[in-house]
């Protein structure tokens, strides 16, 4: 019996190197093209880290040439779909810095784009955005806003980049979610009675995202600032450009003054 059972795992064990065997390749006689095939079917079967191994084993073969200037833009994209936007990033700043005025030049700035735009993927973006249900505003902006600025040179210097429709809505997006970014830290003043920073902080999205839906709390929080600080000029001024842009705004009574309650009990 103890025959048989030792004889069965040394079958394993022979199987199992067999298949380690099968699986160590011999690259050194590839050509460019042969390298970029092969790592392209890694990165199609969604094996990034496999697909990045042989872009960069084609990059130190083969330095020049179209194929490794594509391959730079490849371990860019892999990064990415394999969620290492830092690396992601880096790879295609990289390939921006080495290749400017590439062809595909407008593809390394929406993948850098990208990259931040998705920054909170993973595991702790999966238990924000789906358990805490917190919205991607409350988080740090900092992602936000370099998403936004790389998304701008895209579709600024590249306006006819089959990539710009796709950018130009993600910037809208994040606009948005910048603004309210904005709000939830007025919010957090209002709060803690530092009427003045929260005054300043809804005047910064009125400046700086006035297109915004958050324009209308921001100006609510303005004027119950004001109003706290006993400022009632500049209140009564704050509630008529309320009146005049949002005559529905559910921050008015019926009678079309300021809410009394205190904005975070609204709701």
């Amino acid at each position: 019996m103890l025959r048989q059972f030792l004889a069965a795992w040394l079958m394993v064990l022979l199987a199992a190197c067999g298949i380690l065997s099968e699986k160590t390749v011999d690259n050194s006689q590839w050509s460019a093209s042969k390298f970029y095939i092969e790592a392209k079917n890694e990165l199609n079967e969604g094996n990034y880290s496999a697909a990045v191994k042989l872009f960069e084993a084609l990059e130190a073969r083969y330095p020049y040439g179209r194929f490794a200037q594509q391959a730079q833009l490849e371990i860019a994209y892999a990064y990415y779909k394999d969620q290492e936007q830092a690396s992601a990033i880096a790879a295609a700043d990289r390939f921006i810095q080495l290749y400017p005025h590439h062809h595909n030049i407008d593809y390394a700035y929406y993948i850098k784009g990208l990259a931040s735009f998705n920054d909170d993927q993973g595991l702790l973006g999966y238990i924000t955005t789906k358990i805490i249900k917190q919205d991607l505003s409350e988080r740090d902006a900092k992602a936000s806003r370099e998403s936004f600025e790389d998304f701008k040179l895209l579709v600024t210097r590249y306006p006819d980049s089959k990539y710009t429709p796709d950018a130009l809505q993600r910037m809208a997006y994040l606009v948005n979610a910048l603004a309210r970014g904005e709000i939830h830290v007025a919010r957090y003043y209002m709060k803690r009675k530092a009427y003045i920073a929260a005054i300043r902080r809804a005047q910064f999205v009125l400046e700086e995202y006035p297109q915004t839906p958050a324009t209308e709390e921001a100006l609510y929080i303005m004027a119950s600032a004001y109003n706290e600080l006993g400022m009632i000029d500049l209140r009564e001024d704050t509630e008529k450009v309320i009146k005049k842009n949002f005559p529905e705004s559910a921050y008015l009574t019926d009678s079309g003054s300021l809410v009394a309650k205190p904005w975070w009990r609204i709701w």
